[in-house]
């Protein structure tokens, strides 16, 4: 796991109000938080909304280096612990002295308000200190995280419905606060979380919100919008490099969750949950439109033949309209949980008619000199973007017609 960047101001420096700023994590410190022991209900940065079993990445490296420099010195060292043998199992059994030296801080606060501010300085700002107890609590919990894991791997072989009521009944839910926890991590490894969420539809005996929340299934909900929210950074890649297969997947990844929800839930109008759907949706939805809205002039761009000078193949342009192909064809398997329909069908439409007419035009192309490898080339691309936007056997007869052009002219 990477170590995050952050660009908080110094101690020393002051804002306006007088106040002073949150210290930041010192550039050397180690960069994986806990070495790892929580990562499963570690979330990417930005998130819009918080989540009672999930702690941003960002969140979590301002406790950890919190811990490390001025609660536990002596028992973490920032600098080298990424590289000691061991580290990991020796940061296990000093983690309840951590976690209750943790907890002596923040009740030493309660009636003193220059430590409270010390303290909120300390550990990273006003943000950072409310998902302090969420990360204790994780870091208490951390056996269970990992049976929690177990449980969402083992959740996709259990194909009996009754089993798969049985077993997600007897998940633990008595504490909202560790239920949310173990579900933010079941669900890490839950590929198919509709099932899931009709079993809990079916234990709570309706499909309204306020009956499986009743019934101790809110924490399973959160956490599906908490990983449905966790896909967006992916999305925001740009550029002909971008890996154009997470962004794929992960736009897979979202219908899969927020499609679990909407189809087992009766969402009421307004309610939380509701309201987060929307806002996910919303969010998604508008880092993909400039992908649908370039589409059309990018596949025009990289399939046309050079007007002036040497005809050349822009191989860039070429990979980035069958990139946007990619996202097209997936856009259109997931298009029942984004907010897309009117762009999507226009989008669709228009680069079908592009297609056609550029694999017309380079077949011609090709047929008037077949030793052209610009134009075969050029033709390969475009044949690789039918096959997702038409169909893998129309594209198939539009090789075998290449082929046969290039063998009558060798």
């Amino acid at each position: 796991m990477a170590s995050p960047a952050h660009s908080v101001p110094t101690d020393e420096s002051t804002a306006a109000s007088g106040r002073r700023a949150p210290l930041a994590p010192a550039p050397g410190f180690a960069g994986q938080p806990f070495l790892g022991l929580i990562d499963s209900v570690l979330v990417p940065d930005p998130a819009a909304h918080d989540f009672d079993g999930a702690v941003t990445l960002r969140h979590a490296q301002f406790i950890w280096t919190w811990m490390g420099r001025d609660l536990a010195p002596d028992l973490i060292d920032l600098t080298t612990i990424d590289t000691r043998p061991g580290a990991r199992e020796a940061l296990e059994l000093q983690l309840p002295e951590l976690v209750q030296r943790a907890r002596d801080a923040v009740a030493a606060t309660e009636d003193n308000s220059e430590l409270a501010r010390r303290l909120r300085v300390q550990i990273g700002g006003e943000e950072v200190l409310p998902r302090l107890p969420i990360v204790l609590t994780a870091l208490r919990c951390r056996t269970a995280l990992e049976k929690a894991q177990a449980f969402g791997r083992a959740a996709a072989s259990i194909t009996d419905e009754a089993a798969l009521m049985q077993a997600l009944q007897s998940f633990p839910r008595d504490n909202p606060k560790v239920a949310a926890l173990l579900m933010q991590a079941a669900i890490g490894q839950v590929n198919h979380p509709g099932r899931l969420v009709a079993a809990a539809v079916r234990n709570a005996g309706e499909d309204s919100e306020a009956r499986l929340q009743r019934a101790g299934f809110a924490p399973l909900i959160d956490a599906i919008y908490s990983h449905a929210q966790a896909v967006i950074p992916t999305l925001t890649q740009l550029g002909p490099f971008a890996d154009i297969d997470l962004t794929c997947r992960a736009v897979e990844r979202f219908h899969r969750l927020i499609h679990a929800v909407s189809t087992y839930i009766e969402l009421e109008r307004g309610s939380r949950w509701s309201t987060l759907s929307a806002a996910l949706i919303k969010q998604v939805s508008e880092l993909l439109a400039p992908k649908l809205r370039d589409l059309v002039p990018d596949v025009n761009r990289a399939l046309r033949k050079s007007r002036e000078g040497a005809d050349r193949l822009d191989a860039d342009s070429v990979l980035n309209a069958l990139n946007g192909c990619y996202v097209l064809a997936t856009v259109r398997e997931c298009r029942n949980s984004l907010a897309l329909n009117s762009l999507f069908e226009e989008t669709w439409a228009h680069v079908g008619q592009a297609l056609e007419m550029h694999v017309q035009r380079n077949l011609d192309f090709l047929r008037a000199d077949p030793q052209d490898r610009i134009i075969a080339a050029r033709l390969d691309g475009a044949i690789k973007m039918v096959g997702l936007r038409f169909n893998h056997e129309y594209a198939e007869t539009l090789r075998r017609a290449k082929d046969t052009i290039e063998r009558r002219g060798a």
